[in-house]
């Protein structure tokens, strides 16, 4: 008897109880279904977490604030309440990187380039197409970086270049233009503040001043950039220097946070020696590490449910394939008179215990990539949360996602068919025939 024809024959067996073998190809579709589509929904997460990263050129690109700092914004988020300490305050020095920090950092052997940054913030962006005034926030564009474009390029990052700004995709409707491409090198007005001047004023128009910027380009949204819009070197300074005003020198000439571009291969040396400065410094892939391992718990979680969901189908194999070999017990015990080796019988019973599994997973595949397709879609439209996320497919189903969960799920299947395979492989031929 061939192989093909073992598995012809299993599978016609499995038709001989329509509603028995639909129930257990049902409960292995449940498992199978979930853990699919949660690991679609890992991969596509993943993916585009990948792209993000790799569009940036992230690599070698490092953000740094001194470990004073970061030390002070976990006790300020921490719940637990402590016993005040004056020989644990941070002196407000250790808040700001020193000159020989800095210094020491230029000299780190793999470091390209090591660029303290000083605060800048702004109050609103607005253009002369609309009377309004939209909030916003900036970053700086860095050397080293890139990120997405819908049109135009970067700011131009030369120290006495222009000023130029990378505007976020979404402000091109609030401003009043029609697209992408339409805002390409138009000017748009920034409100920024005299910070310590604020806290002298009735209203804050009084402290504030107009900054003109030519838009150099429209940035895509992605997760590493959701909102924010990019400055150059030349712009961010002006802004830093109108932040500045009424402030004493050597306050407003502090710097409290710094970019490095690094060699890839180095970072983490790279960063081991930061840490000893007392510096901490994070990669994008540090940034958004948080991100993807909140998601992979989750993911865990519900793979843990359709692993229960397989346990409970693997004992319905069990019990199906038992029920089997009671029912055909006189067919047994004819095919072993006529010759059929212990070996095939118990490869024609795991045969059928394989196939269960595989259709009950190749149907929960079907389902998963028809709801996970349909919902890539659906998430897309407007006022649904990927709109802005273009690129971004919730799900990704591959053949490495796919293929090797369907052979886990025929392999569980194998295993729980084992028994009563064994069973019907071990029967007396002459007490099977007289089996009534």
């Amino acid at each position: 008897m061939k192989v093909s024809d073992i598995i012809l024959t299993a599978n016609k067996n499995l038709l001989k109880n329509k509603i028995r073998s639909f129930l257990t190809i049902l409960a292995i579709f449940v498992g199978s279904f979930t853990i699919i589509l949660n690991s679609a929904i890992s991969a596509g997460v993943n993916d585009y977490v990948d792209a993000q990263i790799n569009s940036m050129g992230g690599d070698g690109y490092l953000e740094m604030m001194p470990t004073a700092v970061i030390d002070s914004m976990s006790s300020m988020m921490s719940s637990t309440v402590r016993e005040y300490s004056e020989e644990k305050q941070t002196s407000n020095e250790s808040m700001f990187f020193t000159d020989e920090q800095i210094e020491a950092a230029r000299k780190i052997d793999g470091v390209i380039k090591f660029t303290p940054l000083p605060n800048s913030s702004i109050d609103y962006i607005s253009s002369e197409n609309t009377t309004k005034k939209y909030e916003a926030n900036i970053n700086l564009v860095v050397d080293g970086i890139t990120f997405d474009m819908l049109s135009g390029k970067a700011p131009n990052t030369a120290d006495d270049a222009p000023y130029e700004i990378a505007l976020n995709e979404s402000f091109i409707e609030p401003l009043g233009f029609k697209d992408a491409e339409d805002a390409v090198g138009k000017t748009i007005k920034i409100g920024v503040p005299h910070t310590a001047l604020c806290y002298t004023v009735t209203q804050h128009k009084d402290c504030q001043i107009e900054i003109e910027a030519k838009i150099s380009g429209i940035q895509a949204t992605g997760i590493l950039s959701m909102g924010g819009s990019r400055t150059n070197l030349s712009l961010w300074n002006r802004i830093h220097k109108e932040n500045s005003v009424g402030m004493p020198a050597e306050t407003a000439n502090r710097f409290y946070q710094a970019t490095a571009v690094v060699e890839p291969e180095k970072i983490d040396e790279i960063k081991e020696k930061f840490k000893n400065m007392k510096i901490s410094a994070l990669s994008v892939d540090d940034e958004v590490g948080a991100i993807r391992g909140f998601l992979d718990a989750v993911l865990v979680i519900l793979n843990i449910f359709g692993g229960i969901a397989l346990i409970a189908a693997a004992i319905g194999i069990i019990n199906t394939l038992f029920m089997a070999v009671q029912e055909r017990t006189r067919e047994i015990g004819l095919i072993k008179a006529l010759g059929m080796s212990k070996a095939k019988i118990f490869l024609s019973f795991s045969v059928e215990a394989i196939s269960l599994g595989f259709w009950g997973s190749l149907f929960g595949t079907g389902v998963s990539m028809a709801i996970g397709y349909g919902a890539n879609s659906f998430l897309h439209t407007e006022g649904m949360f990927l709109e802005d996320f273009p690129t971004f497919q919730l799900v990704s189903f591959t053949p490495e996602v796919v293929i090797p969960i369907i052979i886990f799920v025929m392999a569980i299947a194998f295993i729980a068919g084992t028994a009563p395979a064994l069973k019907a492989a071990k029967k007396d031929p002459i007490d099977a025939l007289r089996y009534e």
